[in-house]
């Protein structure tokens, strides 16, 4: 399958971007009358015939429409600090796009040594995870966010504080219900603050570890995001 991301698809005739219309004329060599399938990232895949290969603009016809249900019943929401360097912090984008995650957050903490993230670039990674992993889903990524502002938000569901400290032992898995939305915070390099880690608790987000090693920020979020999915699948979904 070859699949391309469209998130303004809303007709039966569809014109790629650009950089899809070069890639799959110009690198897949696909010709008019062939097949590739389209997705709006909304939970939909189209697919659709090349009516003229162009590598500035191929244009397509949607044939048939498929909806591709969530493999992931509850919301799964990855709140976490972009670590100095950038390459870690698009890589756990990029693992958590392909196992499944509705939402992503960078964090700007007390200890961030990263301030600032281009959004235009983690979103071609989330494209390009998309496409490989073969989802009909995109995840939604939000703007940097203050710590405070951030965990004084409402949130319909269980929240988690990665944070290692030997007076909160139990884990996600003797905490964590099966098929609730979850939320979960990871730390900068530096990790939380003791205050950030006092007013998160204040706001109803439960303290867990995520293993017995200390992790980078990277390896947490996609333990984090790893662990819900496998915690849930024992359960049977």
């Amino acid at each position: 399958m070859h699949l391309f991301y469209a998130p303004e698809i809303n007709d039966k005739r569809y014109i790629l971007n650009q950089e899809d219309s070069r890639h799959c004329a110009k690198v897949l060599r696909l010709k008019s009358g062939e097949w590739i399938t389209l997705t709006d990232g909304k939970g939909w895949f189209y697919y659709a015939k090349i009516v003229k290969a162009d590598p500035k603009a191929t244009e397509v016809t949607i044939e048939e429409t498929e909806e591709q249900k969530k493999t992931w019943p509850y919301h799964l929401h990855i709140a976490f600090a972009p670590t100095k360097n950038m390459n870690r912090t698009e890589w756990a984008i990029e693992k958590m796009t392909e196992m499944g995650v509705d939402q992503i957050t960078p964090l700007l903490c007390d200890h961030s040594e990263r301030k600032v993230v281009k959004h235009a670039r983690i979103h071609r990674i989330i494209t390009s995870a998309v496409k490989q992993s073969l989802k009909a889903w995109y995840p939604r990524l939000d703007e940097m966010t203050q710590f405070k502002e951030f965990v004084e938000k409402e949130f319909q569901g269980e929240k988690y504080i990665a944070y290692m400290d030997e007076q909160y032992s139990k884990t996600l898995g003797e905490l964590y219900s099966p098929f609730a939305d979850a939320l979960v915070l990871i730390g900068p390099e530096g990790d939380f603050s003791p205050g950030e880690v006092e007013w998160a608790i204040e706001n109803g987000f439960k303290p867990v570890p995520l293993g017995k090693s200390r992790l980078r920020t990277e390896t947490a979020a996609v333990v984090a995001c790893h662990s819900l999915h496998m915690l849930n699948e024992q359960q049977g979904v």
